[in-house]
């Protein structure tokens, strides 16, 4: 059974609710063509009228003449107008089909990817599949009729001289062809590279400042030459091939041309054809020419076009999210896991059989030394890899075979490293939805942001990656979003570090105070109060559970949990 092609959806995309304006554009196109041909044909009869010395068919030429040129103008404004908004909606609908299948990857899946990748496909790709797939296919798909067209109307003039202009035309054809598929090879080429350096240069902008520190420019600037002069270079070798392929389709489309004058001139000078079938042919015969060049090229830039298309879709398909069980939106039971090993790289485990109970509703604190694999731990139950051995359960369901998607409804992370959108305080909160105020305003009170809303503003606008926040404000930002989201299991890692100590405190125990919620808190902040207020703390040494119980008890025990405090307290 043929596998369907994973390219289709993209290209219907492109004329959903859009083929009124496809048509529209093609038959105004066809028109306008069809208007060039008659202007041919009315050059020659003007001309053959004054051979003739001929008043009254001359005045009725013009006429038509007057009636032709600003029907023209209609029809090619027309056309303009058409095709600008099928490429508007064709566009704006492919990007948005493609934005949507890559959202929805599961956090895993897209972490194991390259985002230059997606930059490089809906920005440089998109702009060759506009102009070599969307916009060729009106040349590709009228200008073989206008070929038809013309031929049949210098047939209707000379029969003769036809089929001389279309042995002729063998000379343009046949180089096009032959040059245009290494065309297609070397915008593929482009493509990649595009890809490359795009991909090198996101990731030299995103560690500017590790480069300045570690005084690593001229380094770096290798790196950045290298991969610019390989695009540099592909693009050199695909403007080589253009120009040559211009060049010799030009010029063999020069050599059709003088043949055609120089034959009909021949012909007219023996009385066999009138001199204003010499101006018809000649002004054919540019028709002819265009049809010659265009199809070819336009076949051969489609095929690499549609290349685009195909890589996009197959990227799009990489990793893409596993189907599963949907997990309810609540926490029944327990998150449950036994004997779970994981680590990033083969034999060097980060969690060593861990074994840990996480009941509904409770909340549990999770310290250890840096290293013991806390943030390790809360990944793995955002579902971010399923190439762990033993267990993780969420109510009795396998975290493998879970619906990433539905994951996501039960659980939110707030991680050390925030992300804000360069957009205003209140969007980054909502992220974009529409919520009731008193639930944005009882989440801002809560998560400390009041006071940073009441200086700056709502609609106070965060910058690129929220630089126009300090460390504290983005955090208190993240947490504004997790409350506000409001779903049953809140994970934190290390949530209040970016905090003064009075905020941090006042943050956690309003998360604390949170009734329904199940609440596993990382933190460095070994505060006797914070803790005590936890269901339990679980100390993690190694990749495993070292001690787990009441902050009382674990103290009453005088273990790991015991010397961490009174070495926090002792500096």
């Amino acid at each position: 059974m043929k596998r369907p092609d994973p390219a289709r959806p993209y290209i219907r995309a492109f004329y959903q609710r859009n083929r009124g304006l496809f048509l529209l554009a093609l038959v105004l196109y066809a028109l306008s063509q069809a208007g060039m041909l008659y202007l041919a044909r009315l050059l020659g009869e003007v001309l053959d009228i004054i051979a003739a010395g001929r008043m009254e068919p001359l005045k009725q030429s013009a006429v038509r003449a007057l009636v032709f040129i600003p029907t023209m103008v209609a029809l090619e404004l027309g056309w303009h107008r058409a095709r600008a908004a099928f490429l508007r909606r064709a566009l704006t609908q492919y990007k948005a089909l493609a934005f949507q299948r890559l959202s929805e990857k599961s956090i895993s899946a897209f972490t194991r990817e390259n985002t230059g990748r997606y930059l490089s496909v809906l920005t440089t790709d998109v702009n060759t599949v506009e102009e070599k797939y969307l916009a060729g296919q009106f040349d590709l798909m009228i200008q073989p009729l206008t070929f038809a067209a013309t031929l049949a109307l210098l047939l209707w003039y000379s029969p003769v001289l036809t089929c001389a202009t279309a042995a002729l035309c063998l000379l343009p054809f046949g180089a096009a062809g032959l040059l245009g598929p290494g065309l297609a090879r070397r915008e593929k080429a482009v493509s990649d590279r595009g890809e490359g350096f795009v991909d090198r240069l996101r990731d030299l902008l995103s560690g500017f400042s590790v480069i300045k520190s570690f005084k690593a420019e001229a380094e770096t600037g290798r790196v950045f030459a290298k991969e610019n002069g390989a695009l540099e270079r592909a693009k050199a070798g695909r403007r080589w091939w253009a120009g040559l392929l211009n060049t010799v389709s030009g010029y063999a489309g020069a050599a059709m041309q003088f043949g055609v004058f120089f034959l009909s001139a021949y012909l007219a000078i023996r009385g066999d054809v009138t001199a204003g079938t010499v101006i018809v042919f000649t002004q054919l015969s540019n028709s002819l020419l265009t049809s010659v060049q265009v199809i070819p090229r336009y076949r051969a830039d489609r095929k690499a076009a549609r290349g685009l298309i195909g890589k996009l879709a197959a990227l799009l398909e990489e990793n893409s999210a596993r189907s599963g069980k949907p997990l309810e939106p609540v926490l029944r039971d327990a998150i449950r896991l036994s004997h779970v090993t994981f680590g990033y790289e083969p034999g060097r485990p980060v969690l060593k059989d861990l074994s840990l109970r996480l009941e509904a509703g409770k909340s549990y604190a999770l310290v250890g030394a840096s290293g013991s694999g806390k943030s390790t731990l809360l990944n793995l139950l955002m579902g971010a890899s399923a190439d762990y051995s033993g267990s993780v359960t969420v109510d009795g369901v396998e975290l493998r075979e879970a619906d990433p998607d539905s994951l996501y409804d039960l659980m939110s992370l707030i991680g050390q490293s925030v992300f804000l959108f360069d957009d205003t305080v209140r969007r980054n909160i909502t992220m974009f939805r529409d919520f009731p105020p008193e639930a944005v305003d009882s989440a801002v009170e809560r998560s400390g942001l009041a006071p940073v809303l009441r200086e700056k503003g709502p609609d106070y606008r965060c910058g690129e990656g929220g630089r126009g926040l300090s460390g504290g404000e983005r955090q208190r930002v993240s947490i504004a979003r997790a409350l506000l989201r409001g779903t049953p299991v809140l994970l934190l890692d290390e949530a209040t570090s970016s905090l003064d100590n009075g905020t941090a405190h006042a943050v956690t125990e309003a998360i604390l105070d949170l009734r329904g919620l199940t609440r596993l808190i990382v933190t460095h902040r070994l505060d006797p109060a914070e803790l005590s207020r936890c269901d339990a703390v679980c100390v993690l040494r190694g990749g495993r559970v070292e001690e787990m119980g009441t902050y009382c008890d674990l103290m009453s025990r005088r273990g790991a949990l015991y010397s961490m405090v009174r070495l926090a307290q002792a500096q």
